[in-house]
């Protein structure tokens, strides 16, 4: 039950349980007009923020956004998109469902193009946040001598507590796959991809080869750490790293990324660093062996619902390997 595993927010340096509250599922296109009504009445408006042209005939703006995501700003029946230019005076251009394009504000009056920029980027994000994830940045540690001796503690855990509740070997991860997560991302568009790879190549020359010096960053994964509070009810059990000559490059590295493209929008704020771990065991292998991790998700038409996993008992893993060298990689 997801009250007996509530979700952790680190805040200040101390840890806290963030529990679970009731709350209204999103039905796709009919509650859109719903919806609407709710969050334009708390809706910030900037003055400044966005480019607006004025033209002979008012004023103009444009918005960028990937055709996945018109539908949420055209609402059923067109109804979202009527109640913007009605309420913010201005008339709002949207291509055609499939075809990729801007979608143009236009009016008479700076203020409404400003309003109703504004609103349709709340409702953008809104609905990309609904989005399942994509594609993840990620250091893989795809090399051979990583996955043996990963695949020596799989071998000596279900050798030692295969008679603990819930381990099994379905639930450790695939050694091809084991990597350190930087950040996950919505990319629903040919255009948010290419953004992608250019920004992570801005990143490689402004400052990540000279966080790396020239030189491979060599990292130790050493002792193994788990996600929730209860180590008799463990969902993931994850390798701890840290820089083999004890610097803080690393983090550095990845914490810059991570603010570069949080600042761009391709990955929601949720956190101002980046936690580097290797997971090892997930619960949520046991039903999917591609899973990321994720307690609550949507699904591809924006409902919500919380995927159910079953956890296992983790003690007499913790007490055997918490403080034993595991991995070692160059990234």
């Amino acid at each position: 039950m997801e009250v007996l595993r509530p979700q952790l927010i680190k805040i200040g340096g101390r840890i806290y349980r963030k529990n679970p509250i009731q709350e209204q599922t999103y039905q796709h296109e009919e509650d859109d007009e719903d919806f609407y009504q709710g969050f334009m009445e708390c809706a910030e408006e900037p003055c400044d923020a966005y480019e607006v042209v004025q033209t002979q005939q008012g004023f103009r703006c444009t918005v960028k956004a990937p055709s996945l995501l018109y539908k949420h700003i055209v609402g059923k029946r067109g109804d979202t998109r009527k109640k913007l230019e009605v309420e913010t005076k201005t008339s709002i251009s949207i291509p055609k469902p499939g075809q990729e394009g801007e979608i143009v504000i236009t009016g008479q009056h700076r203020s409404g193009v400003i309003s109703a920029r504004t609103r349709i980027d709340v409702l953008l994000l809104t609905f990309r946040r609904k989005q399942p994830f994509t594609h993840f940045l990620a250091f893989f540690l795809n090399e051979v001598e990583v996955q043996e001796r990963f695949l020596k503690f799989q071998e000596e855990v279900l050798e030692k507590c295969s008679m603990d509740h819930g381990v099994d070997g379905t639930i450790f991860q695939n050694p091809k796959k084991l990597h350190l997560t930087i950040g996950m991302l919505v990319l629903l568009s040919e255009q948010e991809i290419q953004q992608t790879c250019e920004m992570l190549q801005q990143c490689k020359e402004e400052f990540i080869d000279n966080i790396c010096r020239g030189k491979p960053l060599e990292v130790e994964m050493a002792g193994i750490e788990y996600m929730n509070d209860d180590p008799g009810m463990v969902d993931v059990l994850y390798a701890k790293v840290h820089m083999k000559d004890g610097s803080n490059r690393l983090q550095e590295l990845v914490d810059r990324v991570l603010e570069r493209f949080q600042a761009s929008g391709l990955i929601v704020k949720e956190w101002n660093s980046v936690k580097l771990h290797a997971t090892v065991m997930n619960t949520l292998f046991r039903k999917d062996p591609n899973a990321e991790g994720r307690y609550n998700l949507y699904t591809a038409d924006g409902k919500y619902f919380f995927k159910e996993r079953e956890s296992f008992d983790g003690r007499n893993v913790l007490k055997a390997w918490i403080v034993v060298d595991l991995l070692s990689a160059e990234g």
